[in-house]
């Protein structure tokens, strides 16, 4: 038995997505396995107060683990590194403390490798903290082949010190009748329209643009709909919708809650992710197992998602993401085809599978450290 501490700031996100659903759902996993560890939830001063929001502190009972809160603040908690074996970061960077044994979850390194997706200020900062946490771990979580890559071309990174352990999944609970998929979708988008749901921030990375500009070509039934905040790049798409006079046909919705977020999944007619940089795209698998065919860019690790679930796209070929989605919408038999593929692609992730891989990388590092201190 150890105890192991996990960086748990992000996973009380009030908007939770990408590091937050990953962190959120990791630790809930976790919780639910059959293990001796105890597990240390970590929370910085400015989250402290959400703790109760989450995952309730809980003695052993069975052959859960105990799960326990602590503050995780410099220099509040500087006994906190004694009183865990192993540390796991879920925030890309590294702790305030040193611990004996350091664990790090790499999402991607996109401001390292784009100097287009987001400000100097974060790239400098981001690029500091990921190469000293990355230096510190004594084990690296990636999410993808392609961030291990990255890792290693980018960051020199020796591959053997990499795991690659995929997010997972949220099979729906509850899923609408074909019926009413087609009322939602005309709640959203007018009778008679067909829906294109893209989600995440809005956003150069996420290639928003190109989403919008992809529109713009398809006939004039097809609408847009936007699921996500605005992130770095969101006045040029802002700018183009004005200037084209595309308001009509695309809808901003903003953050959108996950049980709102199923609906929309559901009443659209395709997927679109036409990112240009990703370190997975968890997107890409709650459209698949809520029953919506794909359309991703075939860049960075969304391939290793999809698999051969979902049609792919270069993100720079407007007239390509136009004319693939158009052949998944007007073709119901390759638009059957993909649902029935993409269902079983989803089912390959649950996150039970996920904390399980990530068990095992605890085990493994805790017998490391066991035998280096007998020898």
């Amino acid at each position: 038995m150890a105890s192991i501490a996990l960086d748990a700031t992000y996973a009380v996100d009030a908007r939770p997505s990408g590091v937050a659903v990953y962190s959120r759902r990791l630790i809930e996993s976790l919780a639910a396995l059959d293990t001796t560890h105890h597990f240390l939830l970590c929370y910085r001063l400015s989250r402290w107060r959400r703790r109760r929001d989450f995952l309730r502190p809980s003695s052993r009972t069975g052959r859960g683990p105990a799960v326990s809160t602590r503050l995780f603040q410099q220099p509040l908690t500087f006994w906190l590194p004694w009183e865990a074996q192993l540390f796991h970061s879920l925030a890309q960077r590294p702790p305030a403390f040193r611990f004996r044994t350091e664990i790090v979850t790499v999402f991607d390194i996109f401001p390292i490798t784009g100097r287009n997706y987001s400000a100097p200020q974060f790239q400098q900062k981001f690029s500091k903290l990921l190469r000293q946490a990355v230096a510190r771990a004594a084990c690296v979580i990636t999410l993808s082949e392609h961030t291990a890559g990255q890792l290693v071309e980018h960051c020199g990174v020796q591959r053997a010190k990499i795991r690659v352990t995929p997010a997972g999944v949220d099979l729906p609970l509850h899923t609408l009748s074909r019926e009413e998929r087609w009322r939602e979708r005309e709640r959203l988008v007018g009778p008679g329209n067909e829906m294109v749901l893209s989600v995440g921030f809005i956003q150069t990375r996420k290639n928003t643009l190109g989403a919008v500009r992809a529109l713009q070509l398809l006939p004039p039934n097809y609408r847009l709909v936007l699921a996500g905040a605005d992130g770095y790049g969101s006045e040029a798409v802002y700018d183009f919708i004005r200037r084209e006079g595309l308001g009509s046909r695309v809808s901003v919705l903003g953050y959108v809650a996950p049980e709102r977020l199923a609906t929309l999944y559901q009443a659209a007619s395709v997927f679109l992710f036409p990112s240009w940089e990703e370190g997975f795209g968890i997107p890409v698998l709650e459209a698949m197992a809520h029953g919506v065919p794909v359309v991703a860019s075939e860049r960075s690790s969304l391939p290793e998602v999809g698999g051969d679930a979902a049609a792919y796209v270069a993100p720079e070929d407007v007239e390509g993401i136009a004319r693939t989605i158009r052949q998944v919408v007007e073709n119901e038999e390759i638009a059957n085809a993909m649902r029935r593929k993409g269902w079983v692609r989803a089912a390959q992730f649950p996150w039970r599978r996920t904390a399980e891989e990530t068990l095992r990388i605890y085990d493994e590092l805790l017998r490391s450290c066991q035998q280096d201190g007998s020898g």
